[in-house]
């Protein structure tokens, strides 16, 4: 996804979040043909400065389109059940960020020991799927909190509701996808391409 693109999907979450928080309808969100292809996106929002988790929600899989995706994923994120709603007097102190996924795959190893040898830290987001639990940690979030792919896994799994050791079994199903992922700097400043980096 060209730099451009990025920011200009960035800048319609922002429009969306604004619109959600102060209570009123989105209205047509202009949005590029390339913006029609499905995409799994996930709208996440920060405090500024200090760059704490204030919601994060999306769409893994490509079931609707990017424009679609980026939409509905920026009106969720304002009502994270985790948080309570966003409201209108904190959007001057609110980062948005986009990640745009590719669709996911799954890892097979014949050993599950060996998971954390498939995992590339930096480039990896991970589902984790057992039953009815199902949990997703974006690429970044390993990076941000300095997590080795052992961790990763771990906090994917406690992430689904489950033990943190739970993806040593066989019968856990792990799924890698990578992200392109774009920030404001600053709230409804310049946005640019997060490098996460290894």
């Amino acid at each position: 996804m060209k730099d451009s693109e990025g920011e200009l999907a960035v800048r319609m979450a922002r429009e969306v979040v604004e619109a959600e928080a102060k209570g009123k309808s989105t209205g047509n969100v202009d949005a590029p043909e390339s913006f029609q292809e499905k995409r799994g996106v996930f709208v996440t929002l920060h405090t500024y400065p200090d760059n704490k988790l204030r919601g994060c929600i999306g769409f893994p899989e490509p079931i609707f389109s990017l424009a679609s995706a980026l939409i509905q994923a920026s009106q969720h994120a304002c009502h994270d059940p985790r948080f309570k709603d966003l409201h209108e007097d904190e959007l001057d102190d609110i980062l948005v960020e986009v990640s745009i996924l590719t669709p996911p795959e799954e890892v097979t190893v014949s050993d599950p020991t060996n998971l954390p040898d498939t995992i590339l830290v930096g480039q990896d987001g991970l589902i984790v799927e057992r039953g009815p639990f199902r949990g997703l940690l974006l690429p970044q979030v390993p990076v941000e909190w300095n997590w080795d792919a052992e961790e990763f896994l771990a906090q994917t799994c406690l992430k689904a509701g489950m033990s943190p050791d739970m993806w040593m079994d066989k019968r856990t199903t792990f799924y890698t996808f990578q992200a392109e992922v774009f920030s404001e700097e600053t709230p409804r400043g310049k946005v640019s391409r997060k490098d996460l980096g290894e």
